[in-house]
C-alpha cells in the first residue's frame, strides 16, 4: 500500500504560515510561536508582506520569493478575503496540504458561503486539500509539531483528538495537562469544508501512534464518509463520542456556529451503535472511558459485584449502578457460603460485598477473588475509603496481585487524596481503571459493558434476506413512479399495501367500493365485521389520520350498516373537503386477534444519515408509551431483535396478562422487509405501518407511505449511509462440463466455508496469496476477511454445491486505496479448480464492480516468482513493474 495521501499533513517535512506576525497575542504571532517552541525539527517559512523577519526568522512576503523550497503544509492565519487567492498560489506552487485557521466563511452566512466555495473551487483545480476553515490547527506531540493558536501545551500519548469545536480542543487540553493525559494527535476540523472526519478517520486508522480516538462532533457532512471511516477504525481501536446539539435550542446553536446539518440525535445514536462505538455526554466522562476502553479488559456481560469497607460508598454504587441500567449481581450460595468462611461474621451478607471498616488488604483479596470465581458476577468493583485501620497502598498491592487470575473486569474506586495519590499510580500502572468516587467508577463499566454490546452489533453485516423471498421491487418503483406522475407524494391506502405486498409483508385483504351497493357485495364476500375507510387521494396530504374528519367506520357488522356508513363517510368528507376527489371508500375484513398486540413501524428519513428504521407501541397505547427505538438500515435479525428489545414494549412480546408470547421471528421480518425496502427505494421518505402481531404471525392493517423525487445515481445504495449487502453483483456461470458456479459478494455467514477455503489450499498456492507462510486464518483475519465494509472494499467468492453443501473454491477482492481512485487486489483458486476459467471470472467480475463502483486503476503484488500469475496478468491487460526496492515483488496494474 502506498503512503496515506494525509502523510503531509500529519508529519509535514516543512511548513509555510501565512500570516506569521509579530503582533502580540495575536493568531498568526501565537501560531508562528508554537511552531518556533514546540520542538518541530521541520523547516519553517514565514510569509507576511508586512516584515522582513517574524520573531527573529525571515519573513517572506510570498510564495515567489521562496525559490521552489518544498513545502508540504501550508497553515494559513489571514483575512478570509484572502485566503482563495493564497489556495491559488499554493496550488500553482505544489502544495498539497494546508490549515485554514482563517474565519470568516460559511459559519457567517452567504457572503462567507460564496467565499468558501471559492477556496473549494481553487483547491480542487490543483488537487489541494485542506482542514478548517475556522480551525484550532493540528498537534503531533510526539514530534514537536503545534500548528495551532492554543496556549495549552499537549502532552505525547496515544490518544487522538479529533474536534470540529476548536475552543472544546483548548478545554480539552487544558484538563488534560493535570490529569497526566497524552495524545498523538490534536486536530481541529472546524467548517470541515475539505476535510472531514471520515478522511481524517480513515488516516488514524493505521497510524501506529494512535491506540484510541477521542471525538467532539457537532454535525456531520458526508453520512457514508463518516460511517465508513468509523467502523473501519472502531475494528481495531476504540472510539469515543461527544455529540452536541440534543436539543432544539442547542441546534440551533450549532447551526450559527459550524453551519453543519444536524439530524435526529436519536439517529445519531443508532449510527454510532452501528458504528461500534460509545458516546458520552461531558469530555470527563471522555477520558474516564477512553482509560476504561484503554485497559487491559474487555467486558462479556454487566452483572456487577461491589467490594467495599463501607456500606455508604456501596450504596452510592448500587444507585448509579441501578440508574444506568446494570444489573447488581445476585452471588450464588457457593458464593456466599465462601465469603462467610473468608469475612468477619458482621460483613454484610450480599452483594454489595461490606467487608465493615476494618478489613484488612487480605480480606479484600479474598473477597474479590471469591467474587470473580461466582458464575453470576461478570466484574468486580472494589472501593476503599482511607480509615485508620486500613492501608490503602497494600489494599491497592493485594488488589493488583489478583488481577491476572481471571479475565473479568476488575475496576478500584479508592476514595480520597492525599492517602490514595499513590495507590492510584500503581493501578495506572498495572492498567487497572481506577476512579475517586463510586458513580464515576460505575459510569466507566457502564461505558465497557455498552463498548462490548456496540461491537457486537458493529460486527453484523446483513446479507439478502433469501432467495426464494426476493421481493418485486420493479413492480414496487413502477407503483411509486405512477404516483408522483400525478403529482403526488403520499400513497392512498390500496397504493401503500401494495407496496408492502410487492415486499411480502402480509397485509389485510382490502378492496375498493366506489358505490354503496359495491360496498355491500364486498363486505359479504369477505364477511362480517369489516372496516370501511375513505379512499381519496387529495384527503391524504390534508390530514394525518382519517379518523379525524369522520372518513372511517370500524367493526360495521351487517348489510344495513354498510349502507349508512357510506352514506356517512361520503357526506361528513365533502362537506369539509368540497374540493377533494373521492373515489369511495376501502373495505377491508376486522382482524380479530384475542392475543394480538398493536405496534407500529416504519422508517424516516433523517437528514443526515437517511433513512432509519423505527419501532414502537402502536394503537391505543401510543400515548402512554412514548417511545420509539430507531436503527440505520440494513438491518438482519440480530439487529432488528436488539432493536425490538431496547424499547420498554418488548415486555408487553413476552407471556403477558395470560397471554402466550408473540411470534417474535414475523415481526423481525417485518423489520427486515422495512429494511429491504429502505435501501431498494430510494423515493421513500416516510413509512407508517400499523401491525397487529400475536403467537401466530403478524399482519399489517394500516399503511401511510409518503415518497419523493430522486435523481437515480451510478451508486444503487447512494442514499444510504451504511452500505448494504450488494446483491445486484451475484451472478450464475456454468462450466463446459455443466458444473454450476455462483459468484457472489461474501457474507459473514462464509466464514466456516472461507476458513475450510484456504485450510485446503497447497502450501504454494497459500504462500503465493499471502506472502507466508500459513496453516489457516486466525480468528481476527477470518473476521477481517468475511465481515466486510462494502463501501470501502469487495470480496467475491466462486461457490458450487458439493453433497447438498455450499463449497468456497475460488475468492478475489479488492481493498480501496487512501487516494479514493484505485485499488489493490488479491486473488486466489482452490488448486484442483484451477485452469478452468473461474479466475478469470472472478477477476473481471471484481474489475467490472471496482469500475461502477468509480474506481480508475486496479493494482497488486505478485511474488516475482509466481509465474503463472504474472502470465495471466498479461493475458488480462495488466502491466508489470518489478519493484525497485525489493525486486522478489512484481507490480501489476491496469486502468479501469
Amino acid at each position: 500500500m502506498s503512503k496515506h495521501y494525509l502523510q503531509p499533513l500529519f508529519y509535514p517535512n516543512s511548513i509555510a504560515v501565512f500570516g506569521a506576525s509579530n503582533t502580540p497575542d495575536s493568531i498568526g504571532h501565537v501560531l508562528f510561536k508554537n511552531l518556533l517552541e514546540n520542538g518541530y525539527q521541520g523547516n519553517l517559512l514565514a510569509i507576511n508582506p508586512k516584515y522582513e523577519k517574524v520573531q527573529d526568522q525571515v519573513c517572506y512576503p510570498s510564495l515567489k520569493e521562496i525559490s521552489g523550497t518544498p513545502i508540504d503544509l501550508a497553515v494559513i492565519a489571514t483575512p478570509a478575503k484572502t485566503v482563495p487567492d493564497i489556495i491559488e498560489a499554493c496550488g500553482k506552487y505544489g502544495i498539497k496540504m494546508a490549515v485554514i485557521i482563517s474565519a470568516g466563511f460559511g459559519e457567517i452566512g452567504v457572503q462567507g458561503m460564496k467565499l468558501e466555495k471559492k477556496v473549494l473551487i481553487n483547491a480542487r483545480r490543483f488537487g489541494l486539500r485542506f482542514l478548517g476553515p475556522n480551525c484550532l490547527g493540528i498537534m503531533q506531540p510526539h514530534i514537536g509539531l503545534n500548528a495551532s493558536f492554543t496556549m495549552s501545551v499537549a502532552k505525547p500519548g496515544n490518544l487522538a483528538l479529533v474536534s470540529q469545536s476548536g475552543a472544546l480542543c483548548s478545554a480539552i487540553l487544558d484538563w488534560a495537562g493535570p490529569n497526566d493525559i497524552g495524545f498523538s494527535s490534536i486536530v481541529s476540523t472546524g467548517s470541515a469544508a475539505d476535510l472531514d472526519f471520515g478522511e481524517i478517520l480513515d488516516y488514524l486508522v493505521s497510524d501506529v501512534q494512535t491506540h484510541g480516538i477521542l471525538l467532539y462532533i457537532e454535525g456531520i457532512h458526508q453520512a457514508r464518509s463518516f460511517m465508513s471511516g468509523l467502523r473501519a477504525v472502531a475494528r481495531i481501536k476504540p472510539v469515543v463520542v461527544i455529540k452536541t446539539g440534543r436539543h432544539e435550542s442547542s441546534i440551533k446553536a450549532v447551526m450559527s456556529h459550524s453551519g453543519v446539518k444536524i439530524g435526529r440525535d436519536d439517529a445519531f445514536d443508532a449510527a454510532l451503535q452501528r458504528a461500534g462505538v460509545l458516546r458520552v455526554s461531558t469530555f470527563e466522562q471522555l477520558f474516564f472511558a477512553a482509560k476504561t476502553l484503554a485497559s487491559r479488559y474487555k467486558a462479556v456481560g454487566n452483572r456487577l459485584a461491589i467490594v467495599t469497607n463501607g456500606g455508604g460508598p456501596g450504596v452510592m454504587a448500587t444507585d448509579r449502578a441501578i440508574d444506568l441500567g446494570i444489573p447488581i449481581a445476585k452471588l450464588s450460595s457457593n458464593t456466599v457460603e465462601s465469603l462467610n468462611q473468608e469475612l468477619p461474621p458482621s460483613w454484610s451478607h450480599g452483594n454489595p460485598v461490606d467487608i465493615i471498616s476494618s478489613a484488612s488488604p487480605e480480606c479484600y483479596q479474598k473477597a474479590a477473588m471469591t467474587c470473580f470465581q461466582d458464575p453470576n458476577v461478570d466484574a468486580v468493583l472494589v472501593i476503599l475509603t482511607p480509615k485508620a485501620m486500613t492501608s490503602p497502598l497494600e489494599a491497592a498491592r493485594a488488589i493488583i496481585d489478583i488481577a491476572d487470575q481471571s479475565p473479568k473486569p476488575l475496576l478500584a474506586c479508592w476514595m480520597g487524596g492525599v492517602q490514595v495519590e499513590e495507590s492510584h499510580r500503581l493501578f495506572m500502572q498495572a492498567r487497572i481503571p481506577a476512579f475517586h468516587t463510586p458513580e464515576s467508577a460505575i459510569e466507566a463499566f457502564y461505558y465497557l459493558a455498552a463498548y462490548h454490546q456496540n461491537q457486537k452489533i458493529l460486527l453484523q453485516t446483513p446479507g439478502p434476506i433469501g432467495p426464494l423471498d426476493n421481493p418485486d421491487v420493479e413492480g414496487a418503483r413502477m407503483i411509486i413512479e405512477s404516483v408522483l406522475s400525478e403529482r403526488r407524494k403520499v400513497l392512498t391506502e390500496m397504493e401503500s399495501k401494495a407496496l408492502l405486498g410487492a415486499f411480502h409483508i402480509p397485509v389485510v385483504n382490502t378492496a375498493i367500493a366506489r358505490t354503496s351497493n359495491e360496498a355491500l357485495v364486498l363486505a359479504e364476500a369477505m364477511g362480517f365485521p369489516v372496516a370501511m375507510k375513505v379512499n381519496s387521494p387529495d384527503l391524504l396530504t390534508q390530514v394525518s389520520h382519517k379518523s379525524d374528519v369522520g372518513g372511517v367506520k370500524l367493526n360495521i357488522t351487517n348489510a344495513q350498516s354498510i349502507r349508512e356508513a357510506f352514506k356517512s363517510i361520503m357526506h361528513r368528507v365533502q362537506v369539509q373537503f368540497p374540493k377533494a376527489r373521492i373515489e369511495g371508500v376501502t373495505i377491508e375484513r376486522m382482524i380479530s386477534k384475542p392475543h394480538g398486540r398493536e405496534l407500529i413501524v416504519g422508517m424516516i428519513r433523517d437528514s443526515v444519515f437517511g433513512p432509519v428504521i423505527t419501532f414502537g407501541m402502536g394503537g391505543s397505547m401510543i400515548e402512554a408509551v412514548d417511545e420509539v427505538a430507531v436503527s440505520l438500515p440494513p438491518l438482519n435479525h440480530y439487529l432488528a431483535a436488539t432493536m425490538i428489545d431496547k424499547t420498554r414494549v418488548s415486555k408487553l412480546l413476552d407471556t403477558f396478562r395470560r397471554m402466550p408470547p408473540v411470534n417474535r421471528h414475523a415481526l423481525e421480518n417485518v423489520l427486515l422487509r422495512i429494511s429491504e425496502m429502505a435501501c431498494e427505494l430510494p423515493w421513500l421518505q416516510e413509512i407508517d405501518i400499523n401491525l397487529i402481531v400475536d403467537e401466530n404471525g403478524v399482519i399489517a392493517v394500516d399503511g401511510r407511505i409518503v415518497v419523493d423525487y430522486y435523481t437515480p445515481s451510478p451508486d444503487r445504495y447512494a442514499h444510504m449511509a451504511i452500505y448494504p449487502y450488494p446483491a445486484h453483483l451475484v451472478t450464475h456461470w456454468q462450466l463446459p462440463d455443466g458444473t454450476d458456479i455462483t459468484i457472489r459478494p461474501i457474507r459473514p455467514e462464509d466464514a466456516e466455508i472461507e476458513q475450510t477455503f484456504v485450510r485446503h489450499l497447497s502450501e504454494e498456492s497459500k504462500y503465493f496469496r499471502f506472502m507466508q507462510t500459513i496453516n489457516e486464518l486466525a480468528p481476527e483475519m477470518l473476521v477481517r476477511f468475511t465481515q466486510i465494509d462494502y463501501d470501502r472494499e469487495m470480496a467475491l467468492i466462486a461457490v458450487t454445491y458439493q453433497e447438498g453443501k455450499e463449497v468456497e473454491i475460488g475468492v478475489t477482492r479488492y481493498a480501496i486505496n487512501p487516494d479514493g481512485d484505485s485499488c489493490e487486489f488479491a486473488l486466489v483458486v482452490a488448486d484442483q479448480w484451477q485452469h478452468r476459467g473461474i479466475a478469470q471470472k472472478l477477476l473481471t467480475s471484481l474489475m467490472d464492480a471496482a469500475r461502477t463502483r468509480g474506481l480508475k486503476i486496479i493494482q497488486g503484488e505478485v511474488l516475482s516468482n509466481n509465474f503463472n500469475m504474472l502470465k495471466f496478468m498479461n493475458k488480462l491487460g495488466f502491466s508489470a513493474t518489478v519493484d525497485e526496492n525489493d525486486r522478489s515483488l512484481t507490480w501489476v496494474s491496469k486502468q479501469l
